[in-house]
């Protein structure tokens, strides 16, 4: 089962937004073996204030919420680099708390000038997670389909986008989230916050889309758990019987390394 939590990030206020996630969370019912994905910078919102928002916290807490629960748990984070820039940042816990990877997002979103204050992450990374393979993907990231592609191609069954796209583009969003899925005939797990911060309003919409284009769920305007099976094994025969992606180019993928974590 995937649930994708949606909720109004508290600006730069880490005890208040995990408290409001850990509350959603537990409203939901999760069961141990379950995915739970939150959003981009999913306790701090989208700062570019490293200062501020740096710290452990973040990891420390999506670590307890994976072992209360049981559950495998991708959460957002901001990192600093070794260069003092910032990496924005989506790992992936196991249910025991262990840090099992992450991802930096790709493709920093130069229109809002987040360029300025993070860097573009230099691979591609999927994870093993329970019998399936995620690639963990973050917000605009989802307009560039030439990630998701490659992805694909290196086994990647569902990708899971956290988020903070404004309201302005919603219509945006989801096409798009139904578009990876579809030629990629893969899982698209896309969480979006809601709410505003000081610069932006959020409209959630957060939605769960099958290998084959369909809307399993979907979230509306509200702070919400967003919930859906996923029938791997339905995406494995449609694979089989309709074999798109053994036709893709390599030549065509370019050269951007992918990093294959397993456990």
């Amino acid at each position: 089962m995937l649930h994708l939590v949606q909720f109004d990030i508290p600006w730069e206020d880490k005890p208040a937004a995990q408290a409001r996630a850990d509350a959603l969370v537990d409203a939901a019912g999760v069961q141990p073996g379950d995915l739970i994905v939150l959003p981009e910078l999913g306790d701090t919102g989208f700062s570019f204030d490293l200062d501020a928002i740096v710290d452990d916290r973040s990891q420390a807490w999506a670590s307890t919420l994976a072992r209360r629960t049981g559950c495998w748990v991708q959460h957002g984070w901001a990192q600093r680099a070794s260069n003092g820039r910032g990496r924005n940042v989506a790992g992936i816990f196991a249910p025991d708390g262990a840090l099992l990877g992450c991802a930096h997002k790709l493709h920093p979103f130069s229109v809002g000038k987040e360029h300025e204050v993070y860097d573009g992450g230099e691979a591609l990374t999927i994870i093993d997670v329970a019998d399936t393979c995620i690639a963990p993907l973050t917000c605009y990231d989802l307009r560039f389909p030439e990630a998701f592609r490659k992805a694909a191609l290196a086994g990647a069954e569902v990708f899971t986008v956290g988020a903070s796209w404004p309201a302005r583009r919603v219509h945006h969003w989801r096409a798009l989230a139904i578009a990876r899925a579809i030629e990629n005939q893969a899982i698209v797990a896309a969480v979006n916050r809601t709410g505003s911060d000081p610069n932006l309003d959020y409209p959630g919409g957060s939605l769960i889309v099958s290998h084959d284009g369909e809307v399993l769920a979907e979230g509306g305007e509200d702070d919400a758990v967003i919930s859906a099976d996923v029938d791997l094994a339905a995406l494995r025969d449609w694979r089989s019987r309709f074999p798109c992606l053994p036709d893709a180019r390599a030549d065509l993928q370019g050269n951007l390394p992918v990093h294959h974590i397993t456990r």
